[in-house]
């Protein structure tokens, strides 16, 4: 057994260390000028991310950091756009376009994905953008379905009819370090409030329930997208919790969201594995709700994050950072605890109705 994990372990490395990220260089201008180059581009993921500050001189535009409303202001064409990193929507005027991938802090400068460059600032221009990535990566199918495979394999839940409902729990606090996820009002950074709650609600576990509590991280630094799933891999994991919160150009929207894997979705891989996580995401739903906050939907949503296998395993977005109440409630030390409190009672809650 002891080999097998080791080997399957050794493979992932590999897999790893062929997808690090790397800098390359693209050329951007509008169609009919001077192409300019950018050579500070960062590749996440196999997206290419290029400074914002970089890319809007090469297309005849400016915008700055507004450090009180904490967006980022763009000067177009067709008037003042908005976005904030970590931010879905790019704001013009009361239309939203959706942002694929989400800016990023990268490196100290604020960094939007080729496609946010392609799609949202060509909305803006009255004329076609020319783009050429100087150095296009791939990241191979055939090692990213073998990825996919590996983790499904270690996010098996492995428990025997004799042993307790609940062994351990993992826990990840999105983010960290460089990446800050969402940026709310007056600068509250997701990556700090989510580990926050988690460090709170990992106490409560081990005090109250005497169970291991795997965090993915416990301060503020850097995690690979495989890093942050690191915490679900030891046997006794038993539920896996997914931790974040979000923000909107909206300031009105506000509430929880909560989201599972769907059953049939290709992440899944056998349907019926997510009954299990909904029946986890369900109880976390009541205890939220009964301590007084504000479930908008418990969904089915095809994340990232969401991995295949049967281990329970539920995404949170606590609230809203652009929000005043969630945003007071997510930064205050009392309402971190009511609300890894109400989480304790829905893992309580599901442990006792899995006996």
């Amino acid at each position: 057994m002891q080999r097998k994990l080791f080997l399957v372990l050794s493979l992932v490395c590999t897999i790893l260390c062929c997808t690090v990220t790397v800098y390359g260089a693209i050329e951007l201008s509008r169609q009919g000028r001077t192409p300019q180059l950018i050579k500070d581009v960062y590749h996440k993921d196999g997206t290419p991310y290029i400074a914002i500050d970089d890319a809007l001189p090469a297309l005849g535009m400016s915008g700055y950091w507004d450090s009180v409303a904490h967006v980022y202001k763009i000067k177009s064409p067709r008037g003042r756009a908005t976005f904030f990193p970590g931010g879905q929507y790019l704001r013009l005027g009361e239309t939203f376009y959706p942002i694929k991938h989400k800016p990023l802090f990268i490196d100290g400068r604020l960094r939007v994905s080729e496609d946010f460059i392609l799609e949202q600032l060509a909305e803006v221009l009255p004329t076609p953008i020319y783009y050429r990535n100087l150095n296009p990566i791939s990241a191979p199918d055939a090692d990213q379905g073998m990825l996919d495979k590996l983790f499904a394999f270690l996010l098996q839940k492995k428990k025997s009819s004799t042993e307790p409902a609940l062994r351990a729990v993992a826990i990840d606090p999105g983010h960290g370090g460089d990446d800050m996820g969402t940026i709310g009002r007056n600068g509250i950074k997701e990556k700090d409030v989510v580990l926050a709650v988690a460090k709170k609600l990992k106490k409560k576990l081990k005090m109250q329930l005497g169970v291991p509590v795997y965090l993915s991280r416990d301060d503020d630094y850097t995690l690979s997208a495989e890093q942050h799933l690191g915490c679900a891999r030891h046997d006794d994991v038993d539920v896996f919790l997914l931790l974040h919160a979000q923000a909107s150009l909206v300031p009105d929207e506000h509430g929880v969201h909560i989201y599972v894997r769907p059953e049939k979705d290709e992440l899944n891989g056998n349907e019926g594995f997510g009954n299990s996580s909904m029946m986890f995401a369900l109880q976390l739903s009541s205890a939220l709700r009964s301590a007084g906050f504000n479930v908008v939907e418990v969904a089915q949503a095809p994340l990232l994050q969401l991995v295949r296998g049967n281990l329970p395993t539920v995404l949170i977005e606590m609230g809203y950072l652009s929000n005043l109440e969630d945003k007071n409630m997510l930064n205050s030390g009392i309402g971190q605890q009511r609300f890894a409190d109400a989480l304790f009672v829905g893992l309580q809650r599901f442990a006792n109705a899995d006996k």
